[in-house]
């Protein structure tokens, strides 16, 4: 088939070098003159390469290499800003919107409250490099955090929680799925809707086992590779 063939030759010149990291590809017209196809079939060969995480698309920006994905790892509580720091990456948190409401159903269940409870929502949105790579949505019990609002939430809430009000994870509950980004994460992101995603839904436990917080995360699929090390007992 021959946009599997546009691919292909497309994957040997960025594994080659020609490419570098978060560099624009030619348009896609000029790329179907290139391979001399069309651009039906040449974007059928970019959507390969994207679910592959080696390109990814800007909205009305076009196509670009996708550099080396963030390794995450579920079993440590590390922060973004010092994951990202930790793998040689240049991170920024940008706030969207933070308010105090009632809690939505998704934070009801996440959170086992009753209804018409209250809880802060915290929407931010993380990059590296300048590129917006993840989109947050926090949802957090007023109970437990006081005048959280008034603090600079761009700052690592784990920092917070810690210093300002004695409070620690202690233990946390991860659910990864695979998605795609629609609503309100598309424009932040700077995506397409329906660009795939890496969908993360953490709820978070104090060191008493109270669930104080959850969020809820949208990743660009190819900015983020989870990895684990999982030592057995013999």
């Amino acid at each position: 088939m021959q946009y599997v063939k546009i691919k292909d030759a497309i994957v040997s010149q960025i594994d080659s070098g020609l490419f570098s990291a978060r560099q624009k590809l030619p348009s896609e017209r000029k790329l179907a003159e290139t391979f001399n196809t069309t651009r039906v079939t040449l974007r059928e060969a970019l959507s390969l390469l994207e679910a592959e995480g080696k390109v990814f698309r800007e909205d009305r920006r076009g196509w670009f290499i996708s550099p080396e994905p963030l390794c995450y790892d579920p079993t440590k509580t590390v922060n973004f800003t010092n994951m990202a720091l930790s793998q040689g990456r240049i991170p920024k948190t940008e706030i969207l919107s933070v308010k105090r409401m009632l809690a939505p159903k998704k934070a009801v269940d996440l959170l086992k409250l009753a209804p018409f409870s209250e809880v802060y929502q915290v929407n931010r949105v993380r990059y590296l490099e300048d590129r917006p790579v993840v989109y947050v949505t926090h949802y957090i019990r007023p109970e437990f955090f006081p005048n959280l609002l008034s603090f600079d939430l761009s700052q690592s809430l784990t920092d917070i929680y810690r210093e300002h009000y004695g409070m620690t994870y202690q233990k946390t509950r991860y659910r990864v799925s695979t998605s795609s980004l629609l609503g309100q994460s598309v424009q932040p992101l700077r995506a397409t809707s329906g660009s795939p995603a890496m969908a993360i839904e953490r709820v978070n436990y104090n060191q008493y086992y109270e669930l104080i917080d959850c969020d809820i995360e949208y990743w660009r699929h190819d900015a983020l590779r989870i990895e684990s090390t999982a030592e057995l007992m013999t």
